[in-house]
């Protein structure tokens, strides 16, 4: 992980670690939010992407390498790719958002939309790399991708070093195997507690029930964490060094969306709201006083916000 933190310092932002005194009052704690919707390409997944590029041979990148993505970690195979001379394929849903699927081929990806889910992208997209022989670089399943993700750890400790508590938004399971790894590492008593959307939940049943789960169709606004498995590499260690995992629904989801923006002036995806979603919803039975919140992406397709809105609304009147 070290080795990863060192490689990409020079290529990555240190995105900032913010609090807010409204959202410290309203859930009885310090929080501090890891703001990776800072980092380049609006997400988190440029560190991973980058890192595992930076693994492969020169020749290995002449060849190109190809990928699935929901959006994010298309962005920063695009982006890494191009920094280093390769040519990326990108594989996405139909369905993914155009900010998304644009950002994509404005980094000179190539992007092929197919299906309606990551899973049927991803297979789709592995049928290809068969053809091409290009390097095919994971969204999550991946020990570079794990290691490139766990450095948002190492950057939150230095940043701050009460954090007792951290949450994390879980799709495949690559940024929370990265950081709890990371965390554990240097202090086994922090607790690492992973977030997954209610309507795409593999990871959080397969983390509580002694089987792995698959599911037949995913249904979230948090795209960014829609996955029908959980990985076969991410989930042994999810096991093994996270703390909890736990879900929120979509109206919770777009109510910490709209929190965001309107108190703190910040945008966004599903996926990077899904951590304050619950901590929200869980904060009292989350037992910390410095309590970092991974803000995973900010990649929002801006014509969604009135149907945000009113999920939001949905939410704050079933609270109320």
């Amino acid at each position: 992980m070290y080795r990863a933190w060192k490689q990409l310092e020079p290529f990555v932002h240190r995105t900032p670690l913010l609090s807010s005194t409204t959202t410290n009052n309203r859930v009885g704690k310090k929080v501090h939010f890891k703001m990776e919707n800072q980092q380049k390409t609006g997400a988190f997944k440029f560190r991973g992407a980058t890192y595992k590029l930076m693994q492969l041979s020169k020749k290995r990148l002449e060849n190109g390498v190809i990928t699935a993505s929901a959006g994010n970690h298309a962005q920063g195979v695009a982006y890494a790719a191009a920094r280093l001379g390769a040519h990326a394929t990108i594989f996405m849903a139909e369905g993914t958002p155009l900010a998304k699927v644009n950002a994509t081929k404005s980094y000179g990806a190539e992007v092929v939309l197919i299906g309606e889910s990551f899973q049927e992208a991803y297979e789709a997209s592995l049928e290809r790399q068969k053809e091409t022989g290009a390097a095919y670089i994971h969204p999550f399943d991946d020990e570079a991708i794990m290691a490139g993700q766990g450095t948002i750890a190492m950057e939150m400790l230095r940043q701050e070093d009460r954090l007792d508590t951290i949450i994390v938004p879980v799709g495949g399971g690559g940024l929370i195997s990265g950081i709890a790894t990371a965390v554990k590492h240097v202090n086994r008593s922090i607790r690492v507690i992973g977030v997954q959307a209610a309507g795409a939940d593999a990871m959080y049943s397969s983390f509580h029930q002694n089987s792995v789960n698959h599911l037949n169709k995913v249904d979230t606004i948090a795209e960014g964490i829609a996955v029908k498995q959980p990985g076969s590499h991410t989930l042994p260690i999810i096991r093994q060094v996270v703390d909890d995992m736990v879900t929120v629904n979509d109206e919770e989801i777009a109510s910490a969306i709209v929190y965001m923006l309107e108190r703190n002036k910040t945008l966004l995806e599903g996926a990077g709201a899904a951590s304050l979603a619950a901590l929200f919803k869980y904060h009292d039975m989350i037992p910390s006083r410095h309590c970092g919140v991974v803000v995973s992406g900010g990649n929002l397709d801006i014509g969604r916000l009135p149907d945000i809105q009113k999920l939001a609304q949905r939410q704050n009147a079933f609270a109320s």
